[in-house]
């Protein structure tokens, strides 16, 4: 039996529906499992990580789990986990995570390395997927392109090697499902380095209609973001775009590695969501 927690998400719910479609033996963990549609097949379970003790019962017969790194995630679950017999367990990192520093920078990795850390130290074998900027991470500008052809942001030639979701979800059915992955972290990036300029341009070729990157004052952005982000977090986003300008992250070949098929391009993410803007 494979547990999927966050199985809800832009990650978990593709996931889960990837492992009924092979047949896998699954089970959905959902704080409010009747919110949603499930595959046939796919046994769900009222449980909310925060609760460890309602979790207890989701294990029941669990070899291996995907663990979505909830705020609520740490050393109680994870003792839970092992305490239930769970095998295996792949982590939803982040491409954030620095193996060559002592000390992570920034609270986002910070949080993923420390579970990480959580997993080194358990008897259970691990992999983690760490993706860089996610695809999605854009579908705030929707309000903008839908009232116009600018997108107002901060650092227009800010870089990521932007990751469809779907190959996430790919990767971590595959790093359930098949051998060779215990102990092993793997960097998930899309194809090519795309700015936020290339970004919107891609958007406007999709739509048919030129979209443009405008870039404002970085405190502007600030203030703006600031009204839905915790300030932490979006301190940390706005100093890798800073970084990104000279120093983006390079584009891996994991994604192929783990599925076997090339990662999907921004274009192919951005045609799947193309109501959105």
């Amino acid at each position: 039996m494979i547990l999927i927690t966050g199985a809800t998400g832009n990650v978990g719910r593709v996931v889960v529906e990837r492992l009924a479609d092979e047949g896998q033996p699954v089970r959905a963990l959902s704080r409010r499992p009747e919110r949603a549609q499930w595959p046939a097949g796919v046994e769900t379970v009222a449980a909310d990580l925060a609760d460890v003790a309602s979790v207890r019962p989701a294990l029941d017969g669990v070899e291996s789990v995907f663990l979505f790194p909830a705020p609520e995630v740490g050393a109680e679950l994870v003792a839970a986990f092992e305490a239930a017999g769970v095998r295996h367990v792949v982590l939803l990192s982040s491409g954030a995570v620095d193996d060559g520093v002592e000390a992570q920078d920034g609270p986002i990795a910070t949080r993923h390395h420390e579970l990480e850390q959580l997993l080194r130290a358990s008897g259970m074998s691990w992999t983690f997927l760490r993706p860089d900027t996610f695809a999605g991470n854009i579908l705030p500008w929707s309000y903008q392109t839908k009232h116009g052809d600018e997108v107002r942001g901060a650092y227009a030639e800010a870089a990521a090697p932007v990751i469809h979701e779907a190959d996430i979800a790919d990767a971590v059915v595959a790093a359930l499902t098949s051998e060779g992955h215990a102990g092993k972290a793997y960097h998930l990036t899309g194809p090519e380095l795309l700015t936020h300029a290339d970004q919107a341009r891609v958007i406007g070729e999709v739509l048919g209609r030129p979209i443009r990157y405008v870039e404002i004052d970085v405190e502007q952005v600030r203030q703006q973001m600031g009204a839905y982000v915790p300030a932490p977090i979006l301190a940390d986003i706005l100093k890798f775009w800073a970084q990104s300008l000279e120093r983006p992250h390079a584009v891996s070949e994991d994604v192929e590695t783990l599925t076997g098929h090339k990662a999907r391009d921004f274009r192919s993410w951005v045609e799947a969501n193309t109501e959105a803007f």
